[in-house]
């Protein structure tokens, strides 16, 4: 199947676009673009693997499907395109940043300008209905994910993956630990953030380990 996506990860996912579900999952997006609101964008499906490329991957940030209110959605996990009011949970992953690190976050709600720097923010469904929370689930989204994170895993070292309440964490079963470093906690919803989603320093530990590493630190303004 010819999907539109960056050629690194259309060469590592190959399998993936060939496989029956593959076929299956395509038709019924098809389908829903064609008869409803349907969000990201068509064309930003694929974001996320566009604008970081498979070989340049350091740290994975694993949301679970994109948001659902008009003009949001652009195809990066937790992301906004400049212009729109930060959600809450963005407004909270920002405020960890600032009492983590000190750093003052561009007021910017677009994050393009960590997966440049190799952060792939990845939602483990990539469409959903308008208004309509999780409405893409069980439709093939979520074998699709769990391929990337494992040739993430199995492919690559020295990775971070980031995972964010529990939804998240169950994707980690397919994360080889002894090889990359996985960092856990509640999910950063106002419902759940002073749970342990404040204070969990994600971001200064995660730039630690890659500094060990001899890598370059992640700039999370």
């Amino acid at each position: 199947m010819d999907v539109k996506i960056e050629g690194s990860w259309r060469r590592e996912l190959s399998g993936e676009f060939s496989s029956p579900y593959f076929t299956e999952l395509a038709a019924f997006i098809r389908d829903e673009y064609r008869t409803g609101k349907i969000y990201p964008p068509g064309r930003l499906i694929f974001n996320s693997f566009d604008l970081c490329p498979f070989d340049r991957v350091r740290v994975v940030i694993l949301g679970q499907d994109p948001y659902h209110n008009p003009g949001q959605a652009h195809g990066l996990c937790f992301s906004v395109p400049d212009g729109t009011a930060f959600p809450p949970s963005l407004n909270n992953i920002f405020t960890e940043i600032r009492s983590d690190t000190g750093l003052e976050v561009i007021k910017s709600g677009d994050l393009s300008r960590w997966a440049s720097q190799g952060v792939l923010l990845l939602n483990s469904i990539l469409t959903v209905r308008e208004n309509q929370p999780g409405s893409h689930q069980n439709r093939g989204w979520e074998r699709f994910t769990n391929a990337v994170i494992e040739a993430l895993s199995s492919r690559k070292t020295g990775l971070v993956f980031i995972l964010w309440g529990k939804y998240a964490q169950d994707k980690g079963k397919h994360i080889n630990r002894s090889a990359h470093l996985v960092l856990e906690s509640v999910h950063p919803s106002p419902l759940s953030a002073h749970r342990g989603f404040f204070g969990n320093r994600h971001f200064s530990r995660c730039n630690e380990y890659l500094a060990a590493a001899g890598t370059e630190q992640v700039d999370w303004r």
